[in-house]
């Protein structure tokens, strides 16, 4: 017999999905009924989602400054606040938990207002829109990067970190082992779309520049665009060296297991399987990422040393080549650098925010889950 029911609100990216589908199967494994609550983007994660049911429920973002188009985005909301009160008055969840994104403000504002207890989770290390609008509401807020100090709602903060796939918390096991002079030096480099685009631009200069010794020890696992496999692979090709170019590897948390170094951008799922996994990162925030979140997602890695920080402004092909010759002759930094990072790892990330769920559904305070918890 079921628990009861918790719903979860998220929206339609996978930056949001993900972490409310690692905690609905933590909640389904301790015997609780979950419904996802999320707007019509998301309905390509439904076959894998472990919701009873996903409910879609209109929403939108005020981005605009056309006074027509905010009266449409606010009606729309007001229509998907009312629709998300007839549902949550019909499957009376225990709690009601958002992920970020537009389409958790109808759900989670009904819930607030029907007296429902309700909490948010936040990926990155600066909170986004939504997640602001809803904070003073809620009675708890979890956060991936969030401090649970000097914050403006640290008494109700727990830093729970972001929870990550079974895959990633398996490749957790493999020890990191440094290369040294005359060994394989396994380098992984990915970004979204618009961080693929930049570093194939610069990897195969970069490549090209160092010594002849150390370019025969790399061992290349690179996420290409598709319109830029052609390109790269040329060069690669060029430079007679082991690599593998794909626009996509369904095996990367193995390849992440095995890499010496990553270069990669900070997105706030990033650098949570970085950390959770251990290995040393050269992290290059996307310059135009809203709130500028990926910078401070990269900053709370890199302030436990696990991580260097480059602003894109101040990278080059030069300035990698410098960065590879420098630690691949120094195998020690990077296995400190590795142990730095999987010290701020949170690989129980999904079941410390499943405590809190239970917490806030008994009625708890977050200052008595705190107490429990040290």
């Amino acid at each position: 017999m079921s628990k009861g029911i918790i719903l979860l609100a998220a929206g339609g990216t996978g930056g949001h999905v993900f972490p409310a589908e690692a905690l609905a199967y933590e909640l389904k494994a301790r015997g609780y009924s979950v419904h996802l609550v999320t707007d019509s983007r998301a309905e390509r994660f439904a076959g894998k989602f472990p919701a009873d049911e996903i409910h879609v429920v209109p929403s939108a973002t005020i981005g605009s400054k056309n006074p027509v188009a905010v009266a449409r985005s606010l009606w729309t909301l007001w229509t998907g606040m009312r629709a998300a009160k007839k549902l949550i008055q019909r499957l009376k969840p225990a709690v009601v938990v958002g992920f970020g994104g537009y389409p958790t403000v109808p759900p989670l504002l009904a819930a607030t207002r029907l007296g429902v207890p309700s909490m948010i989770h936040e990926q990155n290390a600066v909170m986004g829109r939504a997640n602001k609008a809803l904070a003073q509401r809620v009675q708890a807020i979890a956060g991936g990067f969030l401090a649970e100090n000097g914050g403006a709602y640290s008494e109700k903060t727990v830093t729970t970190g972001n929870p990550v796939r079974p895959a990633i918390i398996e490749a957790a096991k493999v020890p990191y082992k440094p290369s040294h002079a005359g060994e394989p030096f396994n380098l992984v480099v990915f970004g979204g779309s618009q961080g693929a685009q930049y570093f194939s631009k610069t990897m195969p200069t970069a490549i090209s520049l160092l010594d002849d010794d150390l370019r025969s020890r790399l061992r290349i696992t690179q996420q290409v665009r598709p319109e830029d496999m052609e390109m790269v692979s040329g060069c690669v090709a060029r430079l007679e060296m082991g690599a593998d170019i794909a626009p996509f590897f369904t095996d990367m948390a193995e390849r992440l297991a095995n890499a010496h170094l990553v270069i990669c951008r900070s997105g706030a799922s990033t650098v949570s399987e970085i950390s959770v996994i251990g290995r040393p990162a050269v992290l290059v925030p996307y310059p135009h990422a809203l709130d500028h979140d990926q910078a401070a997602n990269a900053a709370a890695l890199a302030a436990t040393g696990g991580a260097k920080v480059i602003a894109q402004s101040e990278l080059s092909s030069e300035k990698i080549a410098s960065i590879l010759t420098h630690v691949m002759n120094d195998p020690e930094k990077l296995a400190r650098m590795a142990a730095a990072a999987k010290q701020a790892g949170k690989p129980d990330a999904a079941n410390l925010l499943a405590g809190m769920v239970e917490a806030i559904a008994a009625g708890r305070t977050i200052a008595e889950f705190k107490g429990i918890q040290s």
